[in-house]
């Protein structure tokens, strides 16, 4: 691999960037040479203030004066010239960025979803990118552009006085050094506070998220402790991070204040041995602050780029997963969904699903039960390719869902989930997500026949209601039927429901349940149930158990079967029946 190639690996480069990088070097170190001309023409000024030296040329106050007005208005393009390649185009490359980010997290397998926090990749899209920008902006260029800038000056002073010119450039390198050196110190303590301040973030977000269960149990009090504790433990961590940085970064500055006490003794040396005039040691002199300023703040910079890296890691972690991709054309004869031998695991290693086969046929009805934790909300995930099966084939129509893009493959799916994901606008939008495009009207008559009008007409704007982050504002039956709503304006020919109705009352089960009837003629339904009412009426029923399909066929035939299915629908039987009891201790006396 190129350097080039190696160093936008690193800090996870676009090209785009990677070209804004080396401009914004070019710039900066434009802006540090024009920077490096009024102290040359201070140095002829103060040489014709002496006179009779090889520096005198011997100039009229104007000239100078005329020198100082074009020196200005250089210094003033050569300026806007870095702002517009160090900042302005590093901030609009730095939404591409993102949106990149976003792009690709919609494209990975939602099994990365499973085990990344939200807080975490929240972080990595604003807070890594932000620092990525910085250094982008503020650091990186100002370091390279300082030490090239350095390198000539310096290789310039060594070959016009090479005594002087050790004397000035000998403290740089060494402060370099001290700074590379403690790269993996700095680093260590650094992902120290990076994982301290995660842990908060996912904390707070979490309260927030909570705030109901903690009132509830009264619990603010020991998870305020605990918040505290652990906000303590970043301040720690933030400070031992500065020190860490600032003792290194401090000790390179004060080695280059010995540089401008060597300078001034190695001068005062030669020029008592009359080997230099005054002016080159005035000259050195004023040559010597000059040089160190950017080097000071390039010292800094170095410590923030190191520092930087490890954000840089974080944004090239998601550059870097593998996609799911596909054939995006897919016209298949049926919409039959065969199971062939599938196993799946989590990443932990545990096996949820193995040698998994069966077949949910078009214009049938097929419900997926089992007891908890079996799989039948991940055979649902499979089905869609929200996941990828470890082994075996799973094919729709005859096509292995694999070969698909899984947008391509989404376009044949309408999906009811048991966990409903709203977003904050109003009621309208919210189910327009199902076709995007759907007309006003159409959107209408999809919510009426999910029985939304009820609770909408309630709402203070009706339809044109913002319901809030997740749907706050409504209760979780009503949430479900935006839900539903939606399936029934996509229209596909397959339909998933994950516990369609769960947070639904009796009435309005049954009520949904007709309007679901109607959506489901001739298309392939796969159901993932509880409660076996739920699923009395479906042409098969598919049984997990242990993993693996432990029964399959009519409801009517699995009921006499005396297996899985039967006991099941026997037990749920019972819980029905049950009702609560005072207990003896508990229990209300009687008034008489």
């Amino acid at each position: 691999m190129s350097v080039s190639g190696s160093l936008k690996e690193r800090w996870g480069l676009t090209d785009k960037q990677w070209s804004n990088l080396k401009r914004a070097i070019a710039a900066t170190l434009v802006t540090d040479f024009v920077l490096m001309v009024p102290m040359m023409v201070a140095i002829m000024f103060v040489a014709g203030l002496i006179g009779d030296n090889q520096y005198d040329f011997g100039l009229d106050l104007w000239v100078y004066a005329a020198i100082g007005l074009v020196m200005m208005l250089a210094t003033g393009a050569a300026y806007l010239y870095q702002y517009n390649r160090c900042f302005f185009d590093v901030y609009q490359e730095s939404r591409n960025v993102r949106t990149g980010m976003a792009e690709k997290m919609r494209k990975v397998p939602l099994s990365f979803f499973a085990k990344k926090d939200p807080t975490d990749l929240t972080v990595r899209m604003m807070g890594d990118v932000t620092m990525q920008e910085t250094a982008l902006s503020h650091w990186i260029p100002a370091l390279v552009a300082s030490l090239i800038f350095t390198t000539a000056v310096g290789v310039m002073i060594v070959a016009w006085s090479p005594i002087l010119g050790l004397a000035i450039v000998w403290p740089i390198p060494v402060a370099f050094l001290m700074v590379f050196l403690s790269a993996g110190m700095q680093k260590k303590e650094n992902r120290r506070k990076m994982e301290k301040m995660e842990a908060v973030t996912e904390m707070i977000q979490e309260s927030l998220e909570c705030s109901a269960d903690l009132k509830a149990n009264d619990a603010q009090g020991s998870y305020m402790a605990r918040l505290g504790k652990n906000l303590d433990a970043v301040e720690g961590a933030e400070i031992r991070s500065e020190l860490t940085m600032s003792f290194f970064v401090v000790g390179g500055q004060l080695v280059l204040k010995l540089g401008i006490a060597t300078t001034a003794i190695a001068g005062a040396v030669l020029f008592s041995e009359g080997s230099i005039s005054l002016i080159v040691y005035i000259a050195a002199l004023i040559m010597v602050g000059s040089i160190y300023n950017p080097i000071n703040i390039a010292l800094q910079n170095l410590a923030a780029i190191l520092m930087a890296e490890d954000h840089c890691e974080r944004i090239q972690e998601i550059n870097s997963l593998g996609i799911q991709t596909g054939s995006e054309s897919f016209e298949p004869e049926n919409y039959d969904i065969e199971f062939k031998n599938v196993g799946f695991s989590y990443n932990d290693g545990q096996t949820v699903l193995e040698d998994v086969s069966f077949v949910a046929r078009q214009g049938e009805v097929t419900a997926l039960v089992g007891p908890s934790g079996e799989g039948k909300s991940t055979v649902a995930r499979l089905a869609t390719r929200f996941w990828d099966v470890d082994k075996g084939q799973i094919t729709l129509g005859g096509i292995d869902t694999s070969m698909v893009d899984p947008e391509t493959l989404m376009s044949k799916y309408s999906i009811v989930f048991q966990d409903v994901a709203l977003f904050n606008t109003t009621v309208m939008e919210n189910i327009r997500i199902g076709r995007r495009g759907a007309s006003d009207e159409e959107v209408l008559a999809a919510a009426e026949a999910a029985m939304c009008d009820e609770f909408v007409s309630a709402l203070p704007e009706g339809y044109d209601t913002v319901i809030g982050e997740n749907g706050s504002k409504l209760s979780g039956g009503e949430r479900q039927r935006i839900s539903i709503a939606r399936a029934i304006l996509k229209d596909a020919p397959i339909i998933i429901m994950d516990e369609a109705t769960a947070s639904l009352d009796t009435e309005s089960e049954s009520r949904v349940q007709k309007a679901l009837s109607r959506l489901v003629v001739d298309k392939t339904v796969l159901i993932i149930a509880h409660r076996m009412r739920t699923v009395e009426e479906a042409d098969k029923i598919v049984v997990l158990s242990g993993g693996k399909v432990g029964e399959e066929g009519p409801p009517s035939v699995l009921k006499e079967s005396g297996g899985l299915f039967e006991r099941m629908v026997k037990l749920q039987t019972d819980s029905d029946v049950w009702s609560l009891r005072w207990p003896i201790a508990l229990r209300r006396p009687e008034i008489t």
